[in-house]
């Protein structure tokens, strides 16, 4: 019997979640690992390339996969074409990146990221080979098959890298590990993907993607140079370690907003596309993805918030306190972070990438100009500047969703609020009860346990059906593997 629609997008959030659950609870366990074995100047070494690797990666690809998960039926020539476009792209701006690696240097006044940036920038070189078949996988709602190529790349170069930072490669086992990751994801991709390139190819279908995807380009360039943002003016101006603390908070945040943002982020778009003739049901499971996430990201955000003072300083060490006062902040804002990527990908699958990019740029500026002219004001001004900002353009995405798809403010507010508030109300309460408890780990259990249960108790008495509906797919799935 074929699958009906809901339970497709329910296969692909629970596959999307087990596999980013999965990955971040790796990153978890060798993050505190690696914290505790390295330094903060080795991890504010790979963080002031990140912003170089990532808008090169965005370039490399140029938006071509989302336009081909937004085509309705992508054909052979499609990702063929694209295919050899994210390879010549990658190649060509590998090498001019390899020669600019001095003048990176130079903006850090770092001599020793010149060797490092050569190494780091084989990333997108590997990824482009990739890039075709996740997209594949992607629009065949093949969410499994993605989850266990994440899945085991995290595993492998996670152990790889710790292995290299217990015989002191410092800041390469960092680097080592985004490459494995990459070139073991990539691999497994080919391994699961029953499309295959050929060497006949035609470009016309990039040039028909072309108007499409190079403003999805751009909007990735300016989303990845607001998030690095920090990095490259406290690599400037503050030198490694100051970069490695905001690194290190700004990891640990993210592992949290990522988990769930891209577990909607694999189903999303696929599934809003695929409603695009029937208005009124695709703005309803627009707002159960927006009730689904915002159940899961306010508590999940703003408890790691709660504990950040005593999970950092147990895990990795006193010498990352300076992280954990940034950590509260990143947070919050991370909280905020899920609902603008469901807000964006809305946008998107409207076949409104000129809205997204617009948007994106006109964040970018803003953000580029406040971190500019508040750096000699301290880092913690920055970060709170940062994160007024983005919880502000989750409304000013949401202004553009109600335009393009009718989904008003009091609605948005509805889906949203009542989450938000229970996970502010339920995080004030534990920290009062459990304020006067001295031994940190003490306090860290209990401040999770407590949280987790009054949390469930609000939502059970307010008879969330979010909840039940994620109670009554994760028991159906139990029976259904018991019986296989």
């Amino acid at each position: 019997m074929a699958e009906t629609l809901k339970e497709k997008t329910a296969k692909g959030l629970f596959w999307g979640g087990m596999n980013n659950g999965v990955q971040q609870l790796l990153g978890l366990a060798f993050g505190i690992i690696l914290g505790r074995l390295l330094d903060p100047s080795d991890y504010g070494m790979t963080a002031m390339l990140a912003v170089f690797s990532v808008i090169a990666n965005e370039l490399q690809s140029s938006g071509f996969k989302t336009g081909l998960i937004n085509m309705k039926s992508p054909s052979h020539n499609d990702y063929n074409a694209v295919f050899w476009f994210n390879i010549i792209a990658g190649v060509a701006i590998y090498l001019v990146l390899f020669f600019c690696a001095p003048l990176i240097a130079d903006y850090y006044h770092q001599p020793k990221l010149i060797p490092l940036s050569r190494y780091v920038f084989l990333g997108f070189v590997f990824s482009s080979f990739g890039m075709a078949q996740s997209a594949y996988l992607t629009k065949q709602m093949q969410i499994k098959q993605i989850a266990q190529c994440g899945m085991t790349a995290t595993l492998s170069s996670s152990i790889v890298s710790v292995v290299l930072a217990a015989l002191g490669f410092g800041y390469w086992a960092l680097a080592t590990q985004y490459l494995m990751y990459i070139a073991v994801n990539t691999l497994l991709l080919w391994y699961f993907s029953p499309w295959r390139p050929t060497t006949k190819v035609t470009f016309e279908p990039i040039r028909q993607l072309f108007p499409f995807s190079f403003k999805i380009m751009l909007s990735a360039i300016f989303t990845q140079l607001n998030n690095n943002i920090m990095n490259l003016l406290l690599g400037r101006y503050y030198g490694e370690t100051s970069t490695g603390h905001y690194n290190q908070a700004y990891q640990w945040s993210s592992k949290c907003f990522l988990l769930v943002g891209n577990m909607l982020k694999q189903v999303d778009q696929t599934v809003l596309v695929g409603l695009g003739d029937e208005r009124e049901r695709q703005l309803a499971v627009l707002r159960k993805m927006m009730r689904f996430t915002a159940f899961i990201a306010f508590p999940l955000l703003f408890g790691l918030g709660l504990v950040s003072h005593e999970f950092i300083v147990l895990t990795i060490g006193e010498k990352w306190s300076f992280a954990a006062s940034l950590l509260p902040l990143l947070c919050l804002s991370g909280a905020f972070m899920p609902l603008s990527t469901l807000l964006t990908d809305a946008v998107i699958s409207q076949k409104r990438s000129d809205i997204y990019l617009w948007s994106t740029i006109v964040l970018g500026i803003l953000q580029i100009s406040l971190m500019v002219g508040l750096w000699q004001k301290g880092i913690l001004t920055m970060v709170i500047a940062y994160t007024l900002l983005n919880i502000l353009w989750v409304f000013v995405w949401h202004s553009f969703v109600h335009r393009l798809m009718n989904y008003g403010l009091l609605e948005f507010l509805k889906d949203i609020l009542p989450f938000a508030l229970a996970a502010v109300a339920v995080m004030a309460i534990t920290g009062f009860v459990t304020q006067t408890i001295e031994t940190l780990w003490l306090k860290l259990i209990c401040r999770v346990l407590l949280a987790a249960l009054l949390y469930y108790g609000v939502m059970r008495s307010a008879g969330a059906v979010i909840l039940k509906e994620i109670l009554a797919f994760i028991f159906r799935k139990g029976t259904s593997s018991r019986k296989d």
